[in-house]
C-alpha cells in the first residue's frame, strides 16, 4: 500500500511516500506554508498525485507519553486531513524525529539553510519507516 507521511509543522510540513510493497521510504519535499488551509490542500494534492491508499501524520507526544498543544494541533490537522481528503489517515508518535533528522544531516554534513530546507521532509521519512517497521 502507498503511504504519505506527514511532518507537520507551523512554518513548513515535510513529506514522504513509501512503494507499494512498504519498503522504501522516500522524502517528497518540503511545504513552505504556515496558513493550515493551503498546507492541507498541498498536502491532499501530494497525496493524490502518489495515489496515497493512507496517510500517517506525526504526532509529537511528550517524552513522557502525553500530550502537549502541538500534539493536539497535529492530532486536529490529521482529522481534517482524513476529512477532506477522504484518505484514512492516521497520527504516529513522532518523539526525537528531528533530533534523529539532524544527528542524520550532520553525518553527511549537511548544515545551514540546506540543512533546513531538508531536515522536515527527513524527518517525514523517519516517522513513516517507524510506522511501516511497526505494520510488519
Amino acid at each position: 500500500m502507498v503511504i504519505l507521511s506527514v511532518d507537520y509543522g507551523d512554518a513548513r510540513t515535510g513529506l514522504a511516500v513509501c512503494d507499494k510493497l512498504e519498503l522504501l521510504a522516500s522524502p517528497v519535499g518540503v511545504i513552505h506554508e504556515s496558513y493550515e488551509p493551503k498546507v492541507l490542500s498541498k498536502v491532499i494534492e501530494a497525496a493524490n498525485t502518489a495515489q496515497a491508499e493512507q496517510i500517517v501524520v506525526g504526532l509529537p507526544r511528550n517524552m513522557d507519553g502525553s500530550y502537549g498543544p502541538r500534539a493536539e494541533k497535529c492530532a486536529a490537522f490529521a482529522k481534517t486531513l482524513e476529512a477532506q481528503s477522504g484518505i484514512p489517515t492516521v497520527t504516529w508518535d513522532e518523539r526525537l524525529t528531528t533530533v534523529a533528522a539532524h544527528r542524520a544531516l550532520n553525518d553527511v554534513n549537511v548544515r545551514g539553510k540546506k540543512r533546513k530546507a531538508v531536515v522536515d521532509a527527513v524527518s517525514a521519512v523517519m516517522i513513516l519507516e517507524d510506522y511501516l517497521k511497526s505494520r510488519k
